[in-house]
């Protein structure tokens, strides 16, 4: 008997294993999931059940257009998971966020910006030559081509930075064209670097723009987070040296903002992405995502808020407003619509806050006073708890950059700084899912049925 009829039994047998193995998957998943029932017609449908990792389970809907011919309706996908990932993961009830499996207590005491930087985008964290090699690969990107620089002569001075920042970042595939086809991995490995290093010079450049200085080229003896205060606050008339306490408040920011699972803006990313869009127009459309005041606009928002309450004095009159249901005050920086406990991202900006303010000895700064004193109220005040009203990162960062000179325009800007890598990991994990598909939401449609057209004249 030949070798090849000598296999035939054994490739039979793992066959029939493997048809066993699928049957036993479809049975869990049939007994497992749901059973959709149309009390219109009786019909029944099986909608399995998908278990991740960890956090919630979720309903497979992907044939149910097929099967029932009916979408679902979820305005602003708060019960909708939009794909599969392996990044981010938040649990809202237990006060969780995890990178890649790390707590962010953890990294934020623990690592650095280039740490959390490596493992948002390879999965792991970095070994001391993986890091040294990692971290002289963003250096080496982090000055931009001189003709950029002229771009920036475009825009009115007193323009928004965050217009500026979707400009400037969304043209970069205009200076960069070698590194735009999404398909090469080389080339998607080249952009993430260009992306993460360019980023804090754009941000840098576009404050100095608004005010009127010099623009700072950075410098590559310089750690990340150190070069971009550098690039913000120095000019050619002086040397500037780095406060060590500040640098280290704004790498902790950056870590905090890294990324956070499927956000309206990362949601933006993926959503450009799947259309096939070159990386700087996706962290682009990502930019323009987060101006929002919902978003990454909120600690801009909270600084308004302190500015329109005035003084300590008034603090009792906007609590009773924003007790009062019908009022339409809000007090912002307080609770958020992900975390129903406490937001971890807090504690860890609660405790830099308080080392800034002490560290440049700000006393008698009226917003600030405001700002200690609404987190006094709120930590003790029966209806914040029991609402479960904490201050949330926006609140603290808000406090941390007023403290540091940073005009409330930049507020964004910087988060923007930081959310790119998480934006960058995102949109490479999208590109290599075999399963991506360009992104195509429904809708419940509400408006006129067919009418006949008639004519101008008859109308």
């Amino acid at each position: 008997m030949s070798s090849d009829n000598n296999r035939e039994p054994l490739v039979y047998l793992m066959r029939l294993q493997e048809n066993k193995k699928d049957m036993d998957q479809h049975d869990k998943a049939h007994n497992q999931g749901f059973t959709l029932t149309d009390n219109r017609s009786g019909a029944h449908y099986q909608l399995p059940v998908v278990e991740g990792s960890t956090g919630p389970e979720v309903i497979d809907i992907r044939k149910l257009y097929s099967e029932t011919g009916c979408f679902t309706y979820d305005p602003g996908f708060t019960s909708t998971g939009s794909c599969e990932s392996k990044i981010t993961f938040i649990d809202g009830d237990r006060g969780i966020l995890l990178y890649r499996g790390y707590s962010i207590d953890d990294l934020a005491e623990k690592s650095d910006f280039m740490d959390v930087c490596y493992l948002l985008l390879y999965g792991d964290l970095p070994s001391q030559m993986q890091k040294k090699k990692f971290e002289l690969n963003v250096t080496l990107h982090s000055m931009l081509n001189e003709q950029i620089n002229y771009f920036f002569r475009g825009f009115r001075r007193d323009a928004h930075p965050m217009a500026v920042m979707c400009g400037v970042v969304g043209a970069l595939s205009a200076f960069y064209h070698d590194s735009t086809d999404i398909n090469d991995s080389k080339h998607r490995m080249i952009a993430s670097y260009r992306l993460l290093a360019k980023m804090p010079t754009i941000a840098a450049t576009a404050y100095k723009y608004s005010i009127g200085q010099p623009f700072m080229y950075p410098r590559n003896d310089l750690k990340y987070a150190d070069n971009f205060l550098y690039m913000m606050n120095a000019t050619p008339c002086e040397d500037y040296h780095v406060n060590p306490v500040l640098a280290r408040a704004m790498d902790r920011i950056l870590i905090l903002h890294a990324d956070h699972e499927q956000n309206a803006s990362t949601s933006t990313v993926r959503l450009a992405g799947s259309s096939g869009a070159n990386p700087f127009a996706c962290i682009s459309a990502g930019i323009a995502s987060l101006w929002g005041p919902a978003h990454g606009g909120a600690n801009e928002a909270v600084l308004n808020m302190l500015e329109e309450i005035e003084t300590v004095a008034r603090i009792p009159e906007f609590i009773e407003k924003a007790k009062d249901k019908d009022d339409p005050f809000r007090l912002m920086g307080f609770g958020h619509r992900v975390y129903k406990n406490f937001d971890p991202r807090a504690k860890v900006m609660h405790r830099t806050c308080h080392e800034v303010l002490d560290e440049l000895g700000i006393e008698n700064e009226p917003l600030l006073d405001i700002a200690m004193e609404l987190e006094r109220i709120a930590l003790e005040d029966d209806y914040f708890v029991e609402k479960k009203l904490y201050p949330n990162v926006d609140f603290y960062s808000g406090i941390i950059f007023k403290a540091m000179g940073i005009p409330t325009s930049l507020f964004t800007v910087i988060f923007a700084v930081a959310r790119t890598v998480g934006w960058i990991a995102q949109w490479n994990e999208m590109i290599e899912d075999p399963s991506q598909k360009i992104g195509r939401p429904r809708q419940l449609y509400t408006g006129s049925v067919e009418r006949s057209y008639a004519p101008l004249h008859k109308r």
